[in-house]
């Protein structure tokens, strides 16, 4: 999954907010959700505000946090 940092206040851990399109059932209209994650990385201050990341699903870290960033592959 890709979302847009939303914080980054934390020590170990940033605010993900993912985006997504869906088509309602009865009336086929497209509609946007959004939906924010806490996930784990090492230092928090290496991510800014609105920067795009790819967040993986692991094992539970905490009570809230059940994903980590994933490494980017540069191209």
């Amino acid at each position: 999954m890709t979302g847009k940092v939303t914080s980054n206040k934390m020590t170990k851990a940033i605010i993900v907010t993912v985006e997504k399109t869906k088509l309602h059932s009865k009336y086929g209209k497209r509609f946007k959700v959004k939906k924010k994650y806490a996930v784990a990385c090492d230092d928090s201050s290496l991510y800014t505000l609105g920067q795009v990341v790819e967040i993986q699903e692991c094992n539970p870290v905490s009570k809230t946090i059940h994903f980590r960033v994933s490494p980017m592959v540069e191209a």
